[in-house]
């Protein structure tokens, strides 16, 4: 069943940033203008990302693919539950969320706001189904679109939710 419910139209962004500070203050404040998130939402996704990284390590599923990072913050700090893709036009360095002291170069977020409070390890459970049982050719068709509404597009098309 195609999934509409964890993306929207107006949550979806491509960035020219060239650090991953800047990219969350770019989607947070668009994120909070649409009333997605709320105001103390930026310092608590900057400082959870620094304690428990998020940057993934693609090369195992293949060597073509873009690492991802999946950043996120505990629920109260959102008023929706969402996937926010990120296109970053130029890569980001993150840290690796396996092996935090190693960084990776990463070109695409999959940003979880989830006001579930027990729905956070599911939709990260989702992306990570999605990236294990999307071919690597469609995966590369999505790091590869350079509209938002392409992204979204694809995304609503051939993300399956749980």
């Amino acid at each position: 069943m195609p999934n509409t419910s964890l993306f929207a139209k107006d949550a979806v962004y491509i960035s020219d940033s060239v650090d991953r500070d800047m990219v969350f203050s770019d989607v947070y404040r668009n994120l909070l203008k649409a009333g997605y998130v709320k105001g103390n939402f930026l310092s608590h996704v900057l400082e959870r990302e620094d304690l428990y990284p998020t940057g993934i390590d693609t090369s195992p599923i293949s060597k073509e693919l873009p690492n991802i990072a999946i950043p996120h913050t505990e629920g109260e700090f959102v008023n929706a539950r969402l996937i926010v893709p990120v296109l970053l036009k130029h890569p980001i360095r993150f840290n690796n969320m396996v092996d935090p002291q190693k960084t990776l170069d990463v070109s695409f977020l999959f940003m979880i706001l989830n006001n579930d409070p027990t729905g956070q390890a599911n939709v990260l459970a989702q992306i990570m189904d999605f990236l294990a049982h999307t071919s690597v050719d469609k995966l590369m068709e999505l790091f590869s679109l350079d509209s938002t509404k392409e992204i979204y597009d694809f995304l609503t098309e051939n993300f399956k939710q749980a």
